[in-house]
Formats: structure tokens, sequence, C-alpha cells
């Protein structure tokens, strides 16, 4: 409903449903080739797991606590993110803005505590270069947090062309590409907080 008051009020953004279909098409098989990226480096982990080079294991390094708190503030920004593509297609403005922001927040505290996490291995000489286990932890947990890294830089993107635009059909399809993409990233960390930081804990 929303998708057709932009188109109306903004012809000029209007583009045939077609091209955003196409769109939408290849940003899946986008997200398909990430999936085979994280599934290997899943893999590479399992193998390397193991190989702590008498070095620390998880379970002197992990904390539980640190990664609850993470999945807790993922799991609650794909809500945020919800409620912003549901405002979106209601044609709310304010709204998709209001919740764009939190998720924003949200993820931003996930980065926080994943770089704090990171920076306290390295200090206590528990660097990627440590051992073949901790060169695949960072190699892993490290590329999603880069891929959380640029989601946050696209909210702040799309927040703004919100803003400029308006709730146009281009700038609703580049929301639903984004909420793809930022469920993804939710679905990727859940696998890492069950197959990195369960086990390594137990």
């Amino acid at each position: 409903m929303s998708a057709n008051v932009g188109a109306a009020a903004h012809p000029h953004h209007a583009e045939p449903s077609e091209v955003h279909e196409q769109r939408a098409l290849g940003f899946w098989l986008y997200l398909m080739g990430d999936a085979v990226i994280f599934g290997l480096l899943f893999m590479t982990y399992g193998i390397m797991v193991a190989n702590t080079a008498g070095g620390p294991t998880g379970k002197a390094l992990f904390s539980l606590d640190n990664a609850a708190l993470e999945t807790a503030l993922l799991l609650i920004s794909s809500t945020t993110f919800g409620f912003a593509s549901i405002s979106s297609r209601e044609g709310d403005r304010g709204s998709v803005l209001a919740w764009l922001t939190v998720t924003f927040l949200l993820g931003a505290g996930f980065i926080f505590l994943e770089v704090r996490e990171f920076l306290g291995l390295i200090a206590l000489g528990a660097g990627p270069d440590r051992s073949g286990f901790l060169s695949a932890f960072f190699t892993l947990v490290g590329t999603h947090g880069t891929h959380v890294s640029f989601g946050l830089v696209w909210i702040l993107i799309m927040s703004g062309q919100v803003i400029v635009k308006g709730l146009t059909v281009p700038v609703v399809s580049r929301l639903y590409r984004l909420g793809l993409f930022w469920h993804f990233l939710d679905i990727a960390w859940v696998g890492i907080f069950s197959v990195v930081y369960l086990p390594g804990l137990l």
C-alpha cells in the first residue's frame, strides 16, 4: 500500500515492479554466496578448534554473559528492523526512522561488545597469531562483525534516503533488501553462538 502511495507522490521515482523483483532475486543470490563463505569459515573453525598449540582454549577465554548479551542485542535488533519494515509498508516515515535508529543503536552496541572482547583477548596474549584455533575464531567472528559494521553504514544511508526522498518505491525496495541482509546476519550469529561459544564453554 505504501509503495503505491510513494509511487503516486513521486512519479519520477517510480520503476517497474519487475525491476525490484530482479534486484531482490539478485540480492538473494548474493546472500547465498555469503552463506557459502560463512559455511566455509564454520568448517575451518570446526577443523581448527582443537589446534590450540598449547595455548588457551575457548573455555578459558570465552564469556557466556558477553556472548549472551551480544545475542540478545542482535536478535532484538532484528525485531526492531521488522517494525521498520512494517512501518515502511504503511507509509509511516517517522516510525521507520525511529525503528531504524533503535536498530542502529542495538547493532552498534553489539559491535562495541565484540571489539571489547577482541581487544581483551589480544591483551591476554590470545590474538589470532597465537594458535590455529584463535586464528579461525577471529576470522569467523570478525567476518561477521565486519558484515554488521557494513549493515550499520547501510542503515545510516537508508535513513538519509528516507528523510530526503520519503518512502518511494525504490526506497522501500532498498529497505527490503537491507532487511534481508540484517536478518541473515542474525541467523549467522545464532550459528556462531551455537557452534563457537556454547561448545567452547562446555
